[in-house]
């Protein structure tokens, strides 16, 4: 029918948090998945991942982000953690100075496992933490620049910036599917051709998920 002229495609986008445990990457991602914020800050234990979709211009992306899980305490993220991924959060508290100093470890971790062409954002989490603020934003920004990465302060506990931050990922990524600036064999979203019933992508989707791990 009138759906055959429909050449608009979903994209499904994997997201991963970096950074040192506390720093609160898993609100984050109960932030923008499913707008909540837990202040019980019980460490994550197990490989989570929650999958929101969100319009972006004339596409709809299926962003699929992963939590470590507690796991960056043992330093035994595995490569199953980082395989696939199209973006990464790298994450820290700007009241912490020691998690905001621990970035450049886990960039060279991150880029150790994953895809070169990743877009990758320094987040310093917490601002409403102004009072207690140790990591100037100026002095972080101009690290996050120095590197190549893209930059923005949030706060999962009033929600600022959560949203921006998780779409100008997206946007970056997209842009970078988009353009084929990235070779084959490296960077490349799983596209699905829409539209499809819901039973038939919860199955895709499984398959998906779990088929890496």
């Amino acid at each position: 029918g009138s759906m055959g002229s429909d050449e608009s495609y979903n994209f499904v986008f994997k997201v991963v948090l970096i950074g040192e445990s506390g720093v609160g990457k898993s609100n984050l991602l109960s932030r923008f998945t499913k707008n909540e914020f837990n202040h019980d800050s019980r460490t994550t234990i197990g490989v989570e991942f929650s999958t929101r979709t969100v319009q972006l211009d004339t596409f709809t992306i299926k962003a699929q982000i992963w939590d470590t899980a507690g796991l960056e305490r043992y330093r035994a993220i595995t490569s199953a953690y980082y395989r696939g991924a199209v973006g990464a959060l790298l994450v820290y508290d700007i009241s912490k100075h020691l998690t905001y100093e621990s970035a450049e470890r886990w960039l060279k971790e991150l880029y150790d496992h994953a895809d070169p062409h990743i877009v990758v954002m320094l987040v310093g989490n917490k601002s409403d933490l102004e009072a207690l603020r140790t990591v100037p934003q100026e002095e972080a920004r101009a690290f996050a620049e120095s590197k190549g990465l893209m930059f923005m302060e949030t706060s999962a506990l009033s929600s600022t910036n959560v949203e921006a931050a998780f779409s100008e990922v997206l946007k970056a990524i997209h842009k970078k599917v988009a353009s084929r600036e990235v070779t084959r064999g490296s960077i490349s979203a799983v596209t699905l051709s829409s539209p499809i019933g819901p039973s038939s992508e919860a199955k895709e989707e499984r398959k998906t998920c779990c088929r890496n791990l």
